[in-house]
C-alpha cells in the first residue's frame, strides 16, 4: 500500500531487491542513489529518491531542498549498505510545455524572426525562408524493474563493523526524486510522487 497525503492509501506495484544500495539517513530523511550506467564520457548521472520519514513530510522536505543550496551535495550517499526491507513504487511521470515565450523572454529573439538565415542548420534550398515558429519541450522519467537493474552497481563497500549495517528503504508514502549529473552537480529533473497510480 502507498499512503497518500490525505491519510488514505492506494494499491500500487512495488519493486524490491536484496542487492546492496547507496542509502544515507540524514536526520528524518532517507536518500537512495541509483547510479545510471556510465557512457563513454566523464559524466555520471544518478537518480536520487528523497524519502521523508514522516508520511506528510513532503512539503517541509521540498522547502529545505529549495532553501538550502548545498542540501543534496551534503547528503549524497557515498557507500553501499546491505538492505533489509526495500520497496520502491513503479512510476512514470511526463511533462511538456510550449517554450517559445519563455525563450523570447530570456532574450532569444533572432531565430523566431522571419528573414533569419538558418542555412547552416538546415540542409535545404528553403533554409533562408525558414524561422522558428514554436519550441515544445517534453520530458519523462520512468522507474521500473529495468531502470532498477540498469542502476544497480556491483562494487563492494567495506566497513569497520564486523556485522554489516542493514538499512530499510520503504518508499510507501510521498517522496521527491531528482536526476543529477554528479560531476558538475547539475540537477536535470526534479519532481515528486504523491500518488504513483496517477503518475504518468
Amino acid at each position: 500500500m502507498f499512503h497518500l497525503l490525505d491519510g488514505s492509501s492506494v494499491q500500487t506495484p512495488f519493486m524490491s531487491t536484496t542487492n546492496k544500495q547507496y542509502i544515507s539517513s540524514p536526520g528524518n530523511l532517507k536518500i537512495l542513489k541509483l547510479p545510471y550506467h556510465q557512457g563513454g564520457d566523464k559524466r555520471k548521472f544518478s537518480m536520487y529518491i528523497l524519502l521523508p520519514e514522516a508520511r506528510d513530510g513532503l512539503w517541509s522536505l521540498a522547502k529545505r531542498l529549495s532553501t538550502e543550496p548545498e542540501f543534496i551535495e551534503n547528503h549524497i550517499p557515498t557507500t553501499q549498505v546491505e538492505v533489509g526491507q526495500f520497496k520502491l513504487p513503479k512510476f512514470k511521470i511526463s511533462f511538456g510545455f510550449e517554450a517559445s515565450d519563455l525563450l523570447k523572454g530570456l532574450g532569444l529573439q533572432l531565430p523566431f524572426s522571419p528573414g533569419v538565415d538558418l542555412s547552416e542548420m538546415v540542409d535545404s534550398s528553403v533554409a533562408q525562408n525558414l524561422y522558428i515558429s514554436s519550441v515544445h519541450h517534453k520530458s519523462f522519467v520512468v522507474v521500473n524493474e529495468e531502470g532498477t537493474k540498469a542502476a544497480a552497481s556491483t562494487t563492494v563497500a567495506t566497513t569497520t563493523y564486523s556485522v554489516p549495517l542493514t538499512v530499510d528503504f520503504v518508499a510507501d508514502h510521498p517522496f521527491i526524486f531528482l536526476v543529477r549529473e554528479d560531476v558538475s552537480g547539475v540537477v536535470l529533473f526534479v519532481g515528486h510522487v504523491i500518488n504513483p497510480v496517477l503518475s504518468s
